[in-house]
């Protein structure tokens, strides 16, 4: 007899429905390669009269989701309904609780309860699967888990959000505004209507926040984390860059650092010919510097239904041949209580932007004020006229710390010759 796993898929929207087709249509491919039988028992989302895609059988529908946390039938629970709080987390607790094996995308949900749903599915020997959480149909979870299980990491960065690397991408090569190149890339499907999270830094904080806890075996950190997002760049940022040799990117880095780990989320000038620079569009790109491996690179579509679905598949797979596997790779109690460190005491390059009146002196109390705060200038560009009363200020600056170019900014906001907030955009050599 044909060994078979009984799946309930929660959330049909363009992910949802995407995967609900795609397993239909290769139900005989996924058997032949794990020997069980993914049967599609029942599917649940907020409307059954919606227009979709798809149209699964009547027979099928389950008006209340979280009653297939009870149902002894149910195997396998896939929640893609999104969301940290509400029914999400609602639906995965109760599944996990009931021994069931949960596999989401929900990358809120895991950065913000990850490591109490890993708990409770290790105490009921069922999985915890959420490698569609991180960065689509890019396989980083399993590397880090599986393929670089010998190696000690010591740092995880990249490009980790399609949305706000397609914006800062049209910027660049289409010489469009921030507003602009967001609308586009709205118009194409590649920002949700409300793109805040995108934009702001809060998505790649919670997949940094994932891989950072996978990657050094610690527990999930959501206190030390600086996440700046890109709304403040604009198309005088961008070209200031191009002319000192950079791209813009909005980056996730997790390091250690004397034995503490640093996490930030921000925008970054890079160097043109670095390969991060070179990621354009809704590519995300990982990369992982580990001994004795060396550095491993992972790129891909971060995001969309067949990505997306991609992990799913994978995680679905490791539950129909049977592996139960700790969700962060260590059993709970072996995982590290690390000491995580803010960015004030790192040191960085950095470019400064500084729109003030055009008044004789200026430049010389800029100045000042830098060198009051151990900042010094690495480079100047002669001061390119906004209008006949003001001038933009545009430097690089040699490494200074984090904490410095906090105050410079505090004590520049005061100055009466600033008519707009100095910018400082972190350089980053990577």
């Amino acid at each position: 007899m044909k060994k078979q796993m009984n799946i309930v898929v929660v959330g049909l929207g363009n992910i949802g429905s995407y995967f609900y087709d795609y397993l239909v249509k290769n139900k005989n491919t996924i058997f032949n390669k794990t020997n069980t039988i993914p049967n599609i028992l029942f599917v649940s989302a907020k409307s059954f009269t919606k227009k979709r895609n798809i149209m699964p059988p009547k027979k099928i529908w389950l008006k209340n989701f979280l009653s297939s946390t009870k149902i002894k039938e149910v195997d396998i629970i896939v929640e893609l309904i999104g969301g940290a709080e509400g029914p999400a987390k609602k639906l995965v607790f109760e599944a996990l609780k009931n021994k069931k094996h949960v596999i989401t995308a929900n990358k809120a949900l895991v950065a913000k309860y990850g490591d109490i749903l890993s708990k409770i599915a290790e105490k009921n020997k069922v999985n915890f699967e959420f490698e569609a959480a991180v960065c689509g149909g890019i396989p980083i979870v399993r590397a880090i888990k599986e393929g670089l299980i010998a190696n000690n990491i010591n740092k995880i960065y990249g490009i980790l959000n399609g949305t706000s690397n397609y914006i800062l991408s049209s910027m660049d090569g289409d010489k469009l505004e921030y507003k602009d190149a967001l609308l586009k890339a709205q118009k194409l499907g590649y920002a949700e209507s409300d793109p805040t999270s995108d934009v702001n830094g809060d998505d790649v904080a919670s997949k940094l926040k994932i891989l950072t806890a996978l990657a050094f075996n610690s527990f999930i950190n959501n206190r030390t984390i600086l996440v700046e997002g890109i709304k403040n760049v604009d198309q005088i940022d961008i070209t200031n860059a191009n002319n000192l040799g950079y791209k813009i990117k909005l980056i996730g880095v997790a390091e250690t650092v004397k034995n503490k780990i640093i996490q930030r989320v921000h925008p970054a000038l890079i160097k043109k010919n670095s390969y991060i620079a070179k990621i354009d569009g809704v590519l995300n790109a990982v990369i992982v510097e580990s001994k004795p491996v060396g550095k491993t690179v992972l790129q891909g579509d971060g995001a969309g239904p067949g990505p997306t679905t991609s992990s799913l598949i994978s995680d679905l797979c490791s539950v129909l041949r049977g592996n139960i596997k700790f969700p962060f790779a260590l059993p709970n109690k072996k995982r590290k209580i690390l000491a995580f460190e803010n960015i004030n005491n790192k040191k960085f390059s950095a470019y400064l932007r500084i729109d003030v009146k055009d008044r004789h002196g200026i430049l010389s109390d800029v100045t000042k004020v830098m060198a009051e705060n151990k900042i010094s200038v690495k480079r100047l560009i002669q001061n390119p006229t906004i209008n006949k009363k003001n001038a933009s200020i545009i430097m690089t600056t040699h490494e200074a710390k984090n904490s410095s170019f906090i105050k410079l900014l505090l004590i520049l906001k005061r100055k009466n010759y600033i008519i707009n907030i100095p910018k400082i955009i972190r350089i980053e050599n990577v």
